[in-house]
């Protein structure tokens, strides 16, 4: 196992072992000092248990190398992991929105100061784990962990409702304003759509990559220049790259002399295939088709 995918590993394990433990703190706390809102953000917590599993098992399933059945790779696991975290998201979000309209039509529950500090602990341990997920996913080009990453700030802005929300009880309790009692439910209600607006995000980023879409314009040039570069080359005819998963697979068309021999042929297939993936390490594969060039041709 090289650095990077022990440093996936080790990101994913400490997002699973963290939610396991937010999980039953929100859950034990919102229970027995009756927090609508930490109640709600304890089984958001509990679906993300799910869906870091999923991720924990879609990277050791990516890192797989090609077989029979799946020639180009398992990428793609990782792919529908972040497809899986979407949809608990939408649920939880849906979870979250209709509980916290049910609380709204009941008498106000007193908040305590108990339920305020186990939000603001989730929203400094998510944020945390945010900050270290996305950059160690980046790093990797790891979708799971990408996505793992999404699934912590969605529980920052949980977490930040859940503050909120409870804070303001706090005061309307402490200086008998009414409304403010009602902090907790419509923080929940707040939450509930930046949650569902994120988890929409990531389903569309999934479906692209399993549509395969074709990768950003900046990088596509970034390979044309890398294909010109190689002195053989006459033309590019055509050229697509898809991402699957973790990486990125490059097809492309070239036109050389068509005097060459095959074995001058092979040898700049070789050249060019080796120069992008040197210069793009996220390259994990370059199939190169050579097409005759005439002299002659402009």
């Amino acid at each position: 196992m090289n650095d990077y995918n022990k440093q996936s590993a080790f990101a994913i394990w400490i997002s699973f072992i963290s939610n396991i433990v937010l999980t039953a703190i929100k859950l034990m706390v919102g229970l027995f000092y009756s927090s609508p809102v930490l109640i709600a953000d304890g089984v958001h917590n509990a679906g993300d248990i799910v869906a870091t599993g999923a991720a924990l098992t879609s990277m050791r399933v990516s890192k797989q190398p090609p077989d029979d059945d799946h020639p180009y790779g398992h990428g793609k696991a990782e792919v529908i992991s972040a497809g899986i975290v979407a949809i608990i998201l939408v649920l939880a979000a849906v979870y979250m929105a209709y509980h916290s309209i049910m609380v709204l039509f009941e008498p106000p529950q007193k908040a305590t100061v108990i339920a305020l500090i186990a939000a603001s602990f989730s929203l400094i341990l998510k944020q945390i784990l945010y900050l270290y997920t996305i950059s160690i996913g980046k790093k990797t080009n790891s979708n799971g962990l990408i996505a793992t990453a999404y699934d912590h700030l969605a529980d920052v802005y949980a977490s930040i409702a859940a503050v909120i929300g409870i804070g303001l009880a706090i005061i309307g309790d402490q200086f008998q304003i009414g409304f403010l009692s009602y902090g907790d439910p419509i923080a929940g209600i707040i939450v509930s759509y930046f949650v569902l607006k994120l988890a929409i995000h990531m389903g569309k980023a999934a479906v692209d990559v399993l549509m395969e879409k074709t990768v950003d314009q900046e990088k596509m040039d970034a390979y044309i220049h890398q294909v010109q570069s190689v002195q053989e080359v006459k033309r590019i005819d055509k050229i697509r790259a898809r991402e699957h998963g973790h990486y990125i697979i490059i097809d492309v068309r070239v036109g050389i002399q068509a005097e060459l021999s095959i074995q001058e042929g092979h040898d700049i297939s070789r050249h060019i295939k080796q120069s992008i993936m040197n210069q793009h390490p996220e390259v994990e594969e370059v199939l190169v088709h050579l097409n005759p060039w005439y002299g002659d041709e402009k």
